[in-house]
């Protein structure tokens, strides 16, 4: 089943003249309204009119999220801020997230990438999809909910939390479609067993699952504790939010269906920063042919994967791209939120009576991740009080909390206690099966 059959089917030739023109258009409008675009444009020494090819994308500069952040908030954005409906944001301390606008046309071209999605996946006007990502200037529960929409079906906007009681409201509603992160999924299964509630005997019959790395593995236990089709949806907020790709019922699994129309994609090389043949791994690289609120060229994702031209037995033209192998980069997706350990640091260098020596444990509790933060302490504040230190420890985890939205466990340990390195220093360790 398709959404929009005609797109998603459109020739080679012609989805490639498509995205030129769209390539083009981005290319005029960045430069006339964006400074930081024109003065990039400008020291490589191009203009939009030389842009004549979509190999010459390749010509043209990267954009990174650390740029998103130093133009924070409105820095980037390519039209007036009366023309824009909405802001979302991902976390970042000191405020420094990075800020993503939305025109009415941009809302409504996410909302179509999102039925897309859910049409490729089997669902239909006549489901019903119960939303646990979360709402917020998070983009997964809006992006799924307005996709839900626009596809016909019925959207119960549930957000996280409360998990027993979304239990019962999806054997109350009937839910068919679940949205949400794929460990949350088989949270949802252990709190049914507490209520004596199968998931199995419900009506529920696929799930839309992303925001976190997943393996085939914890996909095999998915469908088999819950009864369902589980499917692989990806996006990041800086290009658009959930519905940049997504797995069809008739591909393989791991390979997901760019919106092509929508975002032109590329990997190149995590140093040079050179393109890789297609069938290669690279960084993935995007560039947001259509957004009007801030458009992003040649984003650099951090994601590692390939790109799969190899036609599909569904019938989509869309390239795929392969499953994400990692990242380039030393971010980490705890429990659908990306932090990164530089934010971490942030944090403890401004509570009193710490040192800049810490590390991250990550393990997963059963279907959950769990993070201790190990911070020194500082050699003049180490014979402080059990109270006075549980108190700093409580400090930084609200801190923490509060800045990043996720929960973690802050543990002061003696001076010197973190091992040194006489290289990088090793702040993260990920004990997360693979």
């Amino acid at each position: 089943m398709m959404f929009q059959t005609e797109t998603e089917t459109l020739p080679r030739e012609e989805l490639e003249a498509l995205q030129l023109r769209r390539l083009q258009n981005l290319c005029a409008r960045i430069y006339a309204n964006v400074p930081f675009y024109q003065r990039k444009f400008d020291e490589i020494g191009i203009t939009p009119a030389d842009v004549k090819s979509l190999a010459d994308i390749k010509l043209l500069p990267f954009t990174e999220k650390q740029d998103m952040r130093n133009n924070y908030p409105y820095g980037l954005f390519a039209v007036p801020k009366e023309n824009i409906v909405r802001l979302h944001a991902s976390s970042g301390t000191t405020g420094r997230a990075t800020v993503v606008g939305y025109t009415q046309r941009d809302i409504n071209n996410w909302a179509d990438c999102m039925a897309r999605s859910y049409a490729s996946v089997g669902l239909n006007q006549k489901d019903v999809l119960h939303i646990a990502y979360g709402y917020g200037l998070f983009t997964g529960g809006l992006g799924a909910h307005y996709g839900a929409e626009r596809l016909g079906a019925v959207a119960i906007p549930m957000s996280g939390g409360s998990t027993k009681r979304q239990v019962q409201l999806m054997k109350d509603f009937g839910a068919t479609g679940l949205c949400c992160t794929p460990s949350y999924a088989l949270y949802l299964h252990e709190a049914a067993k507490e209520i004596g509630i199968d998931i199995k005997e419900l009506p529920l019959r696929v799930g839309v699952f992303g925001a976190e790395p997943w393996t085939e593995a914890m996909r095999h236990d998915i469908e088999e504790k819950l009864g369902i089709k589980a499917y692989n949806i990806y996006g990041l907020s800086e290009v658009m939010g959930p519905g940049v790709a997504i797995e069809c019922t008739e591909g393989q699994h791991g390979t997901m269906h760019i919106q092509e129309d929508q975002f032109f994609i590329e990997t190149i090389n995590p140093i040079t920063g050179e393109q890789v043949p297609h069938g290669e791994e690279g960084e993935l690289v995007i560039t947001t042919l259509t957004k009007e609120g801030i458009p992003l060229l040649r984003y650099r994702t951090r994601d590692m994967t390939s790109i799969n031209t190899t036609p599909c037995s569904c019938g989509r033209t869309f390239s795929r791209i392969n499953r994400l192998t990692g990242r380039s980069d030393d971010m980490l997706i705890i429990r659908g939120v990306n932090v990164y350990p530089s934010q971490i640091e942030g944090i403890i260098l401004e509570e009193a009576g710490t040192s800049p020596h810490y590390q991250i444990i990550v393990t997963r509790d059963g279907v959950l991740d769990n993070v201790e933060v190990q911070v020194e302490i500082s050699e003049e504040h180490f014979d402080d009080t059990i109270k006075g230190l549980q108190k700093r420890e409580s400090s930084i985890q609200k801190t923490i909390k509060e800045f990043l939205g996720v929960s973690t466990k802050v543990r002061l340990v003696e001076p010197q206690s973190i091992p040194r390195s006489e290289g990088k220093a090793v702040r993260v360790i990920d004990n997360r099966p693979k």
